[in-house]
């Protein structure tokens, strides 16, 4: 069977017999990769540390019936250590890797790989508020899986916006014909500040007003649960504090 290489995140692990560890990763031309990593929780490991959850590394495999088998590993960002020792990073890690997780199947998906990496490296850094980089990456990429929301023109029958209407079932904002009864409307503020984490324009976003950024992401959760059917269990753990830094 044979050997190949590739880069990947590692987006979760679970613990297999007493030092060995199935990891789930998002590898950058494989897609999605289970692979057993032997070992890995001794202490005498040489590479268990690259093999954590957040962590990207240049990972060679051999090529299993079920599961393939870590064979090598070399880190290529090790995000993990600065994520995992701020609270409101670690949540919003946690929720990027179960979409991740939920979004990609074995075929490759390198957008939503480099999506991936670019919002975990920013989290490493402290580039932006946690949550800030969680919506701005949710909207990414559920429009890149093909349910990219409107934030300007109808979402149903495509007329020209701006509109405020706000339905997460239609696909983002609607107009006074398709919205239906008791649609809620969002203010023009709240439009804007998604609009620009939906395209990584980060002078509007850290513009907005508390209360704008805790509306939108409200929206941001909502859409995110519709159209991934089932809950994102670590979406719970986020912190929505207005103003969070």
């Amino acid at each position: 069977m044979p050997l190949y290489r590739d880069e990947a995140v590692v987006l979760r692990t679970h613990k297999l017999g007493e030092a060995d560890r199935i990891l789930t990763l998002l590898t950058r031309q494989h897609g999605k990769v289970r692979a057993v990593a032997k070992g890995v929780r001794r202490t005498a490991s040489k590479f268990g540390a690259r093999l954590e959850p957040f962590m990207v590394a240049d990972i060679q495999f051999y090529e299993g019936r079920s599961l393939d088998i870590v064979t090598q590993a070399e880190s290529l960002g090790s995000y993990g250590a600065q994520i995992v020792g701020d609270y409101d990073a670690y949540t919003s890690a946690n929720a990027m890797v179960e979409t991740a997780d939920r979004l990609t199947e074995s075929e490759a998906s390198l957008q939503q790989y480099l999506l991936l990496v670019g919002a975990l490296r920013s989290l490493s850094r402290r580039e932006h508020v946690p949550n800030q980089t969680l919506d701005s990456y949710l909207l990414r990429a559920l429009s890149l899986a093909g349910w990219a929301p409107s934030f300007y023109d109808c979402a149903r029958c495509q007329a020209e916006g701006p509109h405020t209407h706000a339905v997460v079932q239609l696909g983002g904002v609607v107009c006074d014909n398709c919205a239906p009864p008791g649609a809620p409307r969002l203010d023009a503020e709240t439009i804007d500040h998604l609009a620009a984490l939906l395209t990584g324009s980060w002078d509007v976003v850290e513009a907005s007003s508390p209360s704008a950024t805790s509306r939108a992401s409200g929206v941001v959760a909502a859409y995110t649960q519709w159209h991934l059917e089932r809950g994102l269990k670590s979406l719970s753990h986020v912190s929505r504090e207005e103003g969070q830094r």
